[in-house]
């Protein structure tokens, strides 16, 4: 039986997203992406289509790297402005019943204390239907403007990154036991206070003594999700992600990737076929394979060449002005997203500049599927069965009519084949994309802070 396919829609509360130029097209409604009604209509359109769920990108930060400044980035709207995506979690909640909600924030430019209570207050308010995408943050930018004066090497980033989970297991799992809220009228007591522990944290980079401040909430840990792809990133992924997200340009690079993350899962002592693996993808489909491929023109003439190149400078940390349109993209050591140089690099296709900027403005850097509900359904089974993928983050070309199409035209079709979920689970995210409970489960790290009692005695 062929492997079940599953869809995230890959969202930033920004203009373009991953298709720089496209807010001109006169359809686009990215331009709104400030409005509610925007993620309330994509939130509708997405769980019509049985999304797992909107997965909403983020950076600190802006695209100064091409041209060595940032007046590109502003001219074509390149993820600047760019708004928080935290508190979009609320109205598409509001919106749907089922719908997951990916929200991407950083451990370089955030206190996991105060951090600990915004993810919590999330989970309550959507009955735990969110997820936190895990990032480290790739753009000196952002370091510099929070008061690091520039980023931490990137190794280094993910050294930080652990002791950054620590804290946060230590806080949702551990400082509120089951049972510590009662809410008994009778006695006037509405939380045990000898089941409230303060987490008594004191590392290299973090110093939190006391309790969380957030009860339970209704995953206690939302899903983690993970994008990391350099060696650094793989091992912290397999010993934290449940669901992982990748950019890779084709098969054999998205193959070797996907084995290499369930091996080391494997030997974290995890199940390496409860890591779902998503890989970055855009959809043109429409009735038949010549008005798709027709649509996948038209849009192309509103991509902007600067504007791919300023996306595709910023996650390399290469200035690619610096090259003519005919040099071919050659691996050089940055401090940014060291994968996306390597795949780019390394793979079984030699890029030039040029055809990076044109595949760049549909879609960013992973595969781009034309054609008719039939023959992008094939080549979705095709990556799967090949790759061992689980499903796709779809990134959009025009907001919201790409996903419109995907889910009038593809889904039914992928539905037809039996490789396509026809409804939802009940219970939250995680239960959702996992069928166990709505917490982390005991082999994950997670659960050697749920006693912290002992945490403490033998961190002493």
């Amino acid at each position: 039986m062929s492997k079940t396919i599953r869809f995230n829609a890959f969202e930033m509360n920004c203009v373009g997203h991953q298709s720089p130029g496209l807010w001109r097209h006169p359809r686009d409604r990215s331009w709104q992406y400030k409005d509610l009604e925007y993620w309330t209509d994509l939130a509708k359109i997405l769980e019509r289509g049985i999304f797992d769920a909107v997965f909403i990108a983020d950076v600190i930060g802006y695209y100064d790297v091409y041209h060595g400044n940032n007046d590109h980035a502003f001219a074509q709207g390149v993820q600047i402005p760019v708004n928080d995506p935290l508190q979009l979690a609320n109205p598409i909640a509001l919106a749907t019943k089922h719908l997951g909600i990916g929200i991407t924030a950083s451990t370089s430019f955030e206190h996991p204390y105060t951090f600990a209570r915004r993810l919590a207050t999330a989970d309550h308010h959507t009955k735990g239907r969110v997820g936190w995408n895990i990032v480290t943050s790739y753009l000196e930018s952002g370091a510099k403007n929070v008061g690091e004066g520039g980023l931490k090497r990137h190794d280094n980033r993910y050294e930080v990154a652990s002791e950054y989970l620590e804290v946060l297991y230590k806080l949702l799992e551990g400082s509120w036991e089951e049972g510590a809220v009662v809410r008994d009228r009778e006695r006037g007591i509405f939380a045990i206070p000898e089941k409230i522990h303060e987490i008594g944290h004191k590392g290299k980079y973090f110093e939190v003594p006391g309790y969380h401040l957030s009860e339970p909430s209704p995953q206690r840990t939302p899903v983690l999700f993970q994008a990391g792809a350099s060696n650094a990133g793989k091992d912290f992924a397999a010993n934290h992600a449940e669901c992982v997200f990748i950019s890779t340009p084709t098969q054999a690079v998205t193959k070797a990737y996907v084995a290499d993350i369930r091996r080391r899962a494997a030997a974290a002592g995890r199940d390496p076929k409860k890591i779902l693996v998503f890989a970055l993808a855009t959809i043109i489909v429409d009735e038949t394979d010549a008005k798709a491929q027709a649509k996948l023109k038209e849009y192309q003439g509103y991509g902007s060449y600067d504007g791919a190149l300023v996306l595709m400078s910023g996650w390399t940390g290469i200035d690619f002005s610096r090259y003519a349109p005919g040099d071919n993209v050659k691996k050089v050591e940055t401090n940014a997203i060291i994968s996306a140089v390597e795949h780019l690099a390394e793979g079984d296709k030699a890029w030039t500049i040029e055809e990076l900027a044109r595949w760049g403005s549909v879609g960013g850097l992973g595969p781009l599927f034309v054609g008719s509900a039939d023959t992008v359904a094939d080549l979705l089974q095709e990556w799967v069965e090949a790759t061992d993928l689980d499903g796709f983050n779809l990134a959009y070309a025009v907001a919201h009519e790409t996903f419109e199409d995907v889910v009038e035209h593809l889904v039914p079709e992928l539905q037809r084949r039996g490789v396509y979920p026809k409804g939802y689970k009940e219970g939250t995210l995680r239960e959702k994309l996992f069928g166990d409970g709505p917490y982390l489960p005991e082999s994950h790290p997670a659960n050697r802070y749920r006693d912290i009692e002992r945490v403490k005695r033998e961190q002493k």
